[in-house]
């Protein structure tokens, strides 16, 4: 059996963000918490959808105490904040960190019995959905706003913990590209190649199926052709990766990952590193070293990607030709080549082992050994 999970409700295509008042009061919500992270309300996009709401009358309340990464701290401030504001909704405007706070939240003030956030890890047996959330991408990454997942950060024990639950995902999403144009350069290709990331590891995850595998080839081959223009902010690149990071967020939220981003999590959890940027330096050592398991699928990956001629070529050929593709993308959107300025040698041994304690090694779709991951920091060092 296989369960696919989806918003009830999503728009796309520029201007969307006019549809969040007319969901609201359908919905008869009439407080709405706002989550949005400091830099977005510093530039003005977080103002454009306040606009939005300020035009329809509606009453709201921003909240902004949120990390990149965001941390246990962070959901502790916001549920009390929710509560002190007397909300019954949430709209999240932002990249995966706003939107994982907001689920960490809604969740909570939904379920009182979680409000220590680390019982939330894993899969939490909560009982009530999330209060309402419409949720606004300013990156086209993460994805966060189909998915049931998201990742808080627990700064005390240096790392970072992914819960997976239905009850968290927004019951609107609004991906508007116009939200997404004031993104800078290195944050695009960062987000970029996180949501490439999210549809490779996704389509060669143990859990994946026929439903999944059409979200994920589509969305490869949305993203190959897409990034390179997002970056140089032209308006089809930006739309098509709206459109192809969502894509991907619809298969991989219901059959998992894979070790590129449990070693991304252990590299955000420790130096704080940009997921998207450790993603996308770890994604092509791993594809090499995943390879073998993946039957003829690189096949399908390279030919996504825009590779001519994979019909002709050989197994190691195409094998080849799928990673070359994948780190010739990264190397176009200026993404760093190896982990030589972010990874301390004497860490190697606790990066490897959160790498391995986290939650999507399981879906990889060769079993690492804790030796085979120290050996793949050690190689991009």
């Amino acid at each position: 059996m296989a369960r696919i999970v989806l918003n009830e409700t999503s728009y796309h295509g520029a201007g969307a963000i006019r549809e969040i008042p007319g969901e609201l009061k359908s919905r008869g919500l009439k407080k709405v918490f706002v989550c949005s992270d400091p830099d977005l309300v510093r530039f003005g996009v977080t103002k454009k959808v306040l606009d939005v709401l300020d035009e329809a009358g509606i009453a709201y309340s921003l909240y902004s105490n949120i990390k990149a990464n965001p941390t246990i701290e962070n959901v502790q401030s916001g549920v009390a904040a929710f509560k002190a504001a007397a909300a019954d909704s949430i709209v999240a405007i932002g990249g995966g960190s706003s939107m994982d706070t907001a689920k960490a939240v809604g969740i909570i003030i939904a379920n009182p019995a979680f409000a220590d956030v680390r019982s939330l890890e894993g899969v939490a047996p909560t009982e009530k959905p999330s209060v309402p959330i419409i949720a606004v991408p300013t990156t086209a990454g993460t994805a966060a706003e189909v998915t049931i997942n998201y990742v808080i950060t627990d700064v005390e024990k240096k790392r970072k913990f992914v819960c997976v639950d239905v009850h968290d995902i927004p019951v609107v999403a609004v991906v508007d590209p116009d939200m997404m144009a004031t993104m800078p350069k290195g944050l695009t290709a960062a987000t970029g190649m996180d949501a490439l990331t999210h549809a490779i590891e996704g389509y060669i995850t143990k859990g994946a199926w026929e439903m999944t595998d059409m979200f994920h080839l589509k969305a490869i081959e949305l993203i190959a052709k897409n990034l390179r223009g997002a970056v140089q902010n032209t308006k089809e690149g930006r739309e098509g990766m709206a459109l192809g990071q969502y894509v991907a967020g619809m298969g991989f939220s219901n059959v998992g990952l894979g070790i590129v981003h449990s070693m991304a999590h252990s590299l955000g959890a420790v130096y704080d590193t940009p997921h998207g940027v450790a993603n996308a330096i770890l994604l092509p050592t791993v594809m090499e070293y995943n390879a073998e398991a993946t039957g003829d699928k690189y096949r399908d990956i390279a030919k996504a990607m825009g590779v001519e001629g994979t019909e002709k070529m050989t197994r190691e050929e195409y094998r080849k030709a799928a990673v070359d593709a994948v780190r010739q993308l990264a190397v176009d959107v200026g993404i760093p080549q190896d982990l030589k300025a972010i990874v301390k040698d004497e860490d190697v041994d606790f990066l490897a082992q959160s790498a391995m304690d986290d939650a999507c090694r399981p879906g990889n779709p060769k079993d690492p050994t804790l030796e085979d991951i120290k050996a793949l920091y050690r190689k991009l060092m």
